[in-house]
C-alpha cells in the first residue's frame, strides 16, 4: 500500500518522532548528542521554525514543531540527513541510520498541545533515564530544563508555552511544574501517539463509548484531533493538493513564475533569474521562491538546484518572498486568471 503524503501548511502543529533502524541507537554518547542538538538549533533557527518541546534518548526522539514558511519535511530532511552522514564518518559505518521515514502527527492545537509538552518532556522518566521528577530539569537533553531556565536554547519558543499557563513568568512557571508533575501517573499515554481514530478520540473507551451511540467519527493516523478537525484538515490539504495541479494543468509553471515577478517588478526574467546581490534582484528572487515553493509545489532542494543556491539561501528567500508578496499584495495569478 502506498504511503500517505504528509500534511502540512504554515502554522502546522506537529509532534515529530524519529527512531533508529531495528531500534538500534541513533546517540551512542554525549558527543553525538550535542552534535544532533546544535545542528537542530541552526536549522531551526535558519527556516524560523518554532519549538516547543524535545528530547533525545537513546534509540529515539521527539520534537514538537510548529511550521514557518518552510515546509516540516525540508526542515526534518535538512536535520536527519546532515546528521546521520556525521554519524557514520564518526563512527565508520555505512548504510540508513533511521527506520524510515519520521513520524508526523499533525495536531490540533488547543486541546493538545500542553499534553503533548508534558508528554514530549516526561520521556527522559518513562525511559528510565533520570530517576525521578526532580532530576528531570538536570538531563540536558530536554527542553523541560529550558522552561525552567535551568539550561538556555535560543532557539526554544518557551515565551509561547509559559504564556498558556499565566501572564506572570514566575507565576506561569510554578503551574507549568505542577502540571508536568501530574502526569507522571499517566504513563506512556497511547491516545497521544497511536493509532489515528483511536488517537484521535482520545484512546479505545471513547471510540467504543461514540459507537454505542451510533456515532462513527473520522480518523487518520497522520492526525491528532477530533473529527472535525480532522475532516477540516484533510479538506484543506486536498484544496492545497488541487490548486498544485489545476496550477500545473493550466500552464502555471516555473517559467511563467518567472515571468510574473518580471512584470510586478519591472525586470527582465533574466534579471530574475541572476544569483546577484543587489536589493531588486534579491526581492524578485525571494518572490519566485516563495511562489515556486508555496503554489507550485516545487521542492526547496530543487529550486536550489535551478537558482544554483544553497538550501539555506532558498530558505531565506522563501521568508523574503512571503513578507513582500503580502506587503505589496502580490499574487501569482492575476485576478482575471482566477
Amino acid at each position: 500500500m502506498p504511503r500517505k503524503a504528509r500534511i502540512d501548511a504554515p502554522g502546522a502543529l506537529h509532534h515529530i518522532i524519529i527512531r533508529g533502524i531495528e531500534r538500534k541507537d541513533i546517540f551512542r554518547g554525549d558527543q553525538d548528542r550535542e552534535s544532533f542538538v546544535a545542528r537542530l538549533g541552526r536549522v531551526l533557527l535558519d527556516t524560523s521554525t518554532p519549538c516547543f518541546a524535545w528530547v533525545l534518548l537513546s534509540n529515539h526522539a521527539h520534537f514538537l514543531l510548529r511550521t514557518g514558511v518552510v515546509p516540516i519535511a525540508t526542515v526534518m530532511r535538512r536535520l536527519l540527513t546532515g546528521y546521520a552522514q556525521e554519524f557514520n564518518r564518526r563512527y565508520r559505518r555505512h548504510g540508513q541510520l533511521f527506520q524510515n521515514r519520521y513520524k508526523s502527527i499533525l495536531c490540533d492545537e488547543e486541546p493538545y498541545l500542553l499534553e503533548l509538552v508534558r508528554y514530549i518532556h516526561l520521556n527522559p522518566i518513562r525511559a528510565k533515564l533520570v530517576a525521578d521528577y526532580k532530576a528531570l530539569s538536570k538531563y540536558v537533553y530536554c527542553g523541560h530544563g529550558v522552561i525552567l531556565e535551568r539550561q538556555k536554547r535560543s532557539w526554544q519558543d518557551i515565551e509561547y508555552v509559559l504564556g498558556l499557563f499565566d501572564e506572570d513568568k514566575g507565576m506561569a512557571r510554578r503551574r507549568y511544574r505542577q502540571f508536568v508533575r501530574k502526569g507522571i501517573e499517566q504513563g506512556k499515554r497511547p491516545d497521544l501517539i497511536g493509532g489515528g481514530l483511536v488517537r484521535s478520540q482520545g484512546g479505545w473507551a471513547a471510540v467504543k463509548a461514540l459507537r454505542k451511540v451510533g456515532s462513527y467519527q473520522k480518523g487518520d493516523e497522520r492526525i491528532l484531533g477530533g473529527s472535525t478537525f480532522v475532516e477540516q484538515v484533510l479538506s484543506q490539504a486536498n484544496e492545497q493538493m488541487e490548486q498544485k495541479y489545476r496550477l500545473a494543468a493550466e500552464g502555471f509553471d516555473l517559467d511563467w513564475a518567472v515571468e510574473r515577478v518580471a512584470e510586478l517588478m519591472d525586470m527582465s526574467p533574466e534579471d530574475v533569474m541572476d544569483s546577484g546581490k543587489g536589493r531588486r534582484c534579491v526581492q524578485a528572487r525571494g518572490i519566485l521562491c516563495y511562489w515556486a515553493t508555496d503554489q507550485l509545489g516545487i521542492s526547496q532542494s530543487r529550486l536550489a538546484g535551478i537558482l544554483n543556491l544553497s538550501q539555506p539561501a532558498i530558505s531565506q528567500a522563501v521568508n523574503r518572498g512571503k513578507r513582500l508578496a503580502k506587503m505589496h499584495k502580490y499574487s501569482l495569478i492575476e485576478e482575471k486568471n482566477l
